[in-house]
Order: structure tokens, then C-alpha cells, then sequence
């Protein structure tokens, strides 16, 4: 090799190591050959593409081995869903380097129609985005086709839900003749009657809670402040923890948290995960059943399964969008359905 000149390895097709011992990019170059499996758990990828998408698809490739170092499955992953993006732009006599906006979204929305799975599809924009990326650096493309795409939102799962019977069960677990037992009574009958997350249930401080109004001053998310009634069940336990058991527990130490550990400090989100799980076990309620939220959830439906109106659940719960909070009319529309099916003759 002349000094000073500068010379690019070549992939080997067999995938033998190079020169210097580097194994190459076999996954990553168009296979001409008919593959039965190389388009396994991908989408469509039609006809093989031209000999100019074949070579820019190529050349990203083994940019993505010689920069990132892939491994042959990624590498073929990744090809695999360029020809796709390729073979399907070619159906509509649209070359690589003029697909627009509206191409990445018909494509997308092609594969939504044939029911594709919402991460496979967040998966192929996102490579998408990386190939155009790479294509604007060495001046390939005028513009990214792909900028201003958003990606689908996975489908969010249902929240994980208590009936109103083993919500019962589980406030009764702890043991009130001690004044842990007492505490988590308290926090227990809190939560299930302002819906509150955790780390606000663990954060609030006594001047955040008036027993004589019966109201919970709370600052969650983005510090926005909501006010949210206690409850009769939820303030008994409350006047019984705060006479009784918290003086003890504090031992004279100063501070404002309102439910304290054995030690003095503020209870944690993973010491009341545990809490849960160990009370839960005692109801007799299966772990899998169980979440830190899950009298969270069980405050939204249960309230929206006896008559509550969404926009106030959404505004007990602290959401800033209603969207978020109708996640739970998805809870209580399949506990109707059950119930349907339970009771009604031809259900």
C-alpha cells in the first residue's frame, strides 16, 4: 500500500475476517440469492431492490459494522427492513433519496393495517431515521423524510386492579395492636381514599394534611397542587396514627414527615413496596396482583364503577391529561363485561 494513501477494506461476502482480523459485515449486504428466511419476522420486503438502493443500503450497512461494530443478526435486521422500506418505494416508482414525509407515514400506516405489532413498527422508523440520518451527513439526501414522523405510542397496558372485597381485605391485614400495624392502617386507608402515588403518599409533611377540613394539600407532578378529600375510614385512622403511635415513633426527633419508620426517618417508595407485598400476602392476595399503584388504580375504578365522572377522577388522580385517566373506563368496561357474562342468560 502507497504511504499516505488511504484505502477502504472491503467486506468479504463469505464473512472471513480481514486483514486485520476483523470479522465483516456478511449480514449486512444484499442477498441476491432467494433466502427462504430472509425476511423472517419482518415486513413484506417485496422485490429485491435496484441496483442503486441495493448499494446505499449496502454502503449503511457496513457503516453500521465499521462505526458501531453490530453484530451480523443486527446488521441483518437492519437490512432486512431497508429492503422492505425499499421494495415498497419502488412500487410507487419512488427512489430512496426522494421519499418524503408522506411516503414514511403510508408506510407506517401500511404496516398498521396489516396489524404489525406497535414496537416493530417504533423499531423500522427508527431505522429509517438512522439510515436518512447518515444519508443528509455525506450530502446523499437534501432532507430527512422522517423529521418530523412521530413514532406510535406502545398500547398501554391495564392497570393492574383489585376488587372492592380484596381491597378490604388487604386494609385489614396489618395488625393495629402495633404501632407499625397502626401506621400502615393509616397509610393503607390513605391512599385508598385519595388516590395518591406513592412517593406522594411517602413525601406529604404534616401541614400538608387537615384532619378538621378533612382534605389532603398534595404537589405532584410538575409541583401542580390539588387538594383531595380524606374520607371518614381514611381521617379515623389517620386522628388514631397521629395521637398515639407517630409520637413514639418520632422519639422526640423534629420533623415534619408525616409517616415515619421504626428509625425515626421518612418511609421510602421501596420500603412501602415491600409493605404492600407483605400485607398483600396476608389478604391473600396473589403477588402477581399487586403493584405499588394498585390502590391507586383501585381509587379510579372503583370510583368510576359507581357513577364518578371522569373529569373528576382525572382531577383527584393529579393527571393533566383526561386521556391518561381514561385508561380506567378500559378497567371497569371489563369488569361490566364479566359481569355480563357471569349473570346474564345468553352471556
Amino acid at each position: 500500500m502507497a504511504k499516505g494513501k488511504s484505502v477502504r477494506l472491503k467486506p468479504d461476502p463469505q464473512g472471513k475476517p480481514d486483514p486485520q482480523g476483523k470479522p465483516t459485515p456478511q449480514a449486512g449486504r444484499i442477498d441476491r440469492g432467494p433466502g427462504p428466511r430472509a425476511n423472517a419476522g419482518g415486513p413484506p420486503a417485496g422485490r429485491t431492490p435496484d441496483s442503486a438502493s441495493a448499494a446505499r443500503i449496502d454502503a449503511f450497512c457496513d457503516q453500521l459494522w465499521l462505526r458501531d461494530g453490530l453484530a451480523p443478526a443486527s446488521l441483518a435486521a437492519y437490512r432486512r427492513d431497508l429492503v422492505a422500506w425499499s421494495s415498497w418505494l419502488e412500487d410507487r416508482a419512488r427512489p430512496l433519496d426522494a421519499a418524503d414525509r408522506a411516503d414514511v407515514e403510508a408506510w407506517l400506516a401500511d404496516q398498521f393495517r396489516a396489524k404489525a405489532r406497535a414496537t416493530s413498527i417504533m423499531r423500522r422508523l427508527s431505522v429509517l431515521r438512522r439510515f436518512y440520518r447518515l444519508e443528509l451527513e455525506r450530502g446523499a439526501v437534501r432532507e430527512d423524510p422522517t423529521v418530523r414522523v412521530r413514532a406510535p405510542k406502545k398500547p398501554r397496558s391495564l392497570p393492574k386492579n383489585l376488587s372492592e372485597a380484596q381491597v378490604e381485605a388487604l386494609l385489614a391485614a396489618p395488625d393495629p395492636a402495633t404501632p407499625l400495624g397502626t401506621r400502615d392502617r393509616a397509610m393503607l386507608e390513605m391512599l385508598y381514599a385519595t388516590g395518591l402515588r406513592v412517593s406522594e403518599l411517602v413525601g406529604l409533611k404534616l401541614g400538608q394534611v387537615s384532619l378538621d377540613a378533612g382534605v389532603v394539600r398534595v404537589l405532584g407532578k410538575g409541583s401542580k397542587e390539588r387538594l383531595v378529600p380524606l374520607g371518614d375510614e381514611a381521617i379515623a385512622w389517620l386522628q388514631r396514627y397521629l395521637g398515639g403511635v407517630r409520637p413514639k415513633l418520632a422519639g422526640g426527633t423534629r420533623t415534619d414527615h408525616l409517616f415515619l419508620t421504626a428509625r425515626r426517618g421518612p418511609l421510602t417508595r421501596q420500603a412501602f413496596w415491600h409493605l404492600i407485598k407483605r400485607h398483600g400476602t396476608i389478604a391473600g392476595i396473589a403477588g402477581d396482583a399487586l403493584s405499588p399503584h394498585v390502590l391507586r388504580h383501585a381509587f379510579a375504578t372503583h370510583l368510576l364503577n359507581h357513577g364518578a365522572d371522569l373529569r373528576v377522577v382525572q382531577l383527584l388522580l393529579g393527571h393533566a391529561d383526561i386521556t391518561t385517566t381514561t385508561i380506567y373506563t378500559h378497567v371497569a368496561r371489563e369488569r361490566l363485561k364479566r359481569l355480563h357474562a357471569q349473570h346474564h342468560p345468553r352471556g
